[in-house]
């Protein structure tokens, strides 16, 4: 796309960028959409706190511009902006403000606990990249995600103390996980400089307490979710995360696009990661490479068996109760590999089962690398989330021909056709079972196995589709800043 024919110039404010500072999907699909953005021509920001971790791993930094002043605690402190050599025109730009709390060794806490003073630290990162905005492109379109960078469109509205007024910008609100609100108690509005007036259920009050995303939802011009099917949802009691009715308020300035993949980097035709490429039309690789992951995981190397797969936190969100509790996991015959780190308790549990079973069950810790074998390894990718805003692994799984089993929810919905992979509704073990049961039939169906998987194949989850939508909400973000 040509810059003329593109959307203004899009700054994302986020707390993750990968691979530099992660902890999940939001990471990646910062990363992603201003990757492919800036492959198209648009040229965007990405502005993202200095973490100790990416300062490490970046090593030296140039300054831009001079010391950003912030009014904190009742004395003026500074924080700066940094950037890496510059990236070239097909990579975004990457600012990098170094703002009080984020020399520390996590992203948002340590050792199973959050920073008590998140609230500060995040609030900082907004100031100061309002700050750096006053210096920056005057047609700059923001594009904050989720509730860290929520105080960037509530200063902009309602100002902040101790600084001068910030200019006004269209702004457009991503809501990748709506179970993560940023909520703390009342006297955090003061600690914060935002004004007495919203202390409001119009405003930001919740229950009782202060509700950042909220106030978000309040003053961005356009807010986004992550697949359509979750933005009906987030608008329903059970699927809104408190905030339904927020979200009902928006109207059509809510809207849900999918987020998509690195459909490069996730490439069985040309994946380093894997012992032997495959594609659509010659699978046959693809069981070399499943006969290389029984072996890695010492399991029984068994061409006749379906081997599952699931790369996932260790969470309740992602269904883990209910692989844990399935009959098929003891009974089957079926291998299970499972890779994913988070709650002790879970990792414990799975490590149990892999030592009752050891010639069908495996776990492993998460990495980057290791999903990318175990995705062409596996037959079928386990997901029975209790909620999925879009879930990206489903989708690479698909790309490798590994079919996804997975509840009927969010972007499990637009990405899984029941052509292809298998949806249950039920939050329980039996329906997983029964979706399992239904996924080994199909393994020893020698005409429909392949037929499902040269279709999953061929489905196209690139970033393209979504991108162009993207622009479509920053002219109407531009749009409604310019008619307020």
């Amino acid at each position: 796309m040509s810059l003329e024919r593109a959307a203004p110039r899009v700054a994302h404010v986020s707390a993750e960028f990968w691979p530099l500072a992660s902890s999940g999907g939001l990471g990646q699909a910062v990363a992603d959409l201003a990757g492919c953005q800036a492959r198209g021509g648009a040229r965007p920001f990405v502005i993202l706190p200095l973490y100790r971790r990416v300062r490490e791993a970046l090593g030296a930094l140039r300054p831009v511009g001079g010391p950003l002043p912030l009014y904190q605690d009742g004395a003026v402190v500074e924080a700066r902006c940094y950037e890496t050599e510059p990236a070239g025109d097909e990579r975004p730009h990457l600012l990098l403000i170094d703002a009080p709390g984020f020399d520390r060794a996590g992203l948002y806490g340590e050792h199973g606990s959050d920073y008590a003073d998140n609230a500060a630290r995040f609030a900082g990162f907004a100031a100061a990249t309002l700050e750096l905005l006053r210096t920056l492109d005057p047609d700059l379109v923001l594009h904050v995600h989720d509730w860290h960078a929520a105080l960037v469109p509530i200063y902009m509205h309602a100002g902040r103390a101790g600084h001068q007024p910030f200019r006004r910008l269209p702004v457009v609100l991503s809501v990748h996980n709506g179970g993560f609100q940023g909520v703390f108690g009342k006297e955090t509005l003061a600690a914060l400089g935002l004004p007495e007036r919203l202390w409001s259920t119009d405003a930001m009050e919740w229950f009782g307490r202060l509700n950042l995303l909220k106030g978000a939802l309040k003053f961005a011009d356009m807010v986004t979710t992550v697949s359509p099917h979750h933005a009906a949802e987030i608008r329903s009691e059970v699927g809104g995360f408190g905030l339904h009715d927020v979200f009902q308020g928006l109207g059509p300035r809510l809207v849900g696009i999918r987020n998509g993949i690195d459909v490069e980097r996730w490439n069985p035709r040309t994946d380093p990661e894997i012992v032997c490429h495959f594609n659509g039309r010659d699978t046959t690789g693809k069981g070399v490479c499943k006969a290389a992951l029984q072996t890695r995981f010492d399991l029984d190397v068994r061409a006749d068996v379906p081997l599952f797969a699931m790369s996932a936190r260790l969470a309740q969100q992602k269904g883990v109760d209910l692989i844990i509790q399935s009959r098929s996991l003891r009974e089957s015959d079926s291998q299970f590999v499972l890779v994913g780190d988070g709650d002790p308790g879970y990792a414990a549990s799975l490590a149990g089962l892999a030592r009752d079973h050891p010639s069908r069950i495996a776990v492993s810790h998460f990495s980057n690398r290791l999903e990318h074998v175990v995705l062409a390894g596996a037959d079928f990718l386990l997901m029975p989330s209790l909620y999925e805003p879009c879930g990206l692994t489903q989708m690479r799984a698909q790309r490798y021909g590994a079919l996804p089993v997975v509840r009927r929810v969010g972007g499990l919905v637009d990405t899984v056709d029941e052509s292809v992979g298998f949806l249950f509704d039920e939050f329980s073990p039996a329906a997983l079972d029964a979706a399992l049961e239904q996924a080994i039939a199909v393994f020893h169906d020698q005409d429909e196995l392949p037929r499902r998987v040269r279709k999953a194949m061929k489905i196209d989850f690139s970033w393209d589709g979504p991108v162009a939508d993207y622009q479509q909400i920053y002219r109407g973000a531009k749009a409604g800043a310019g008619a307020s």
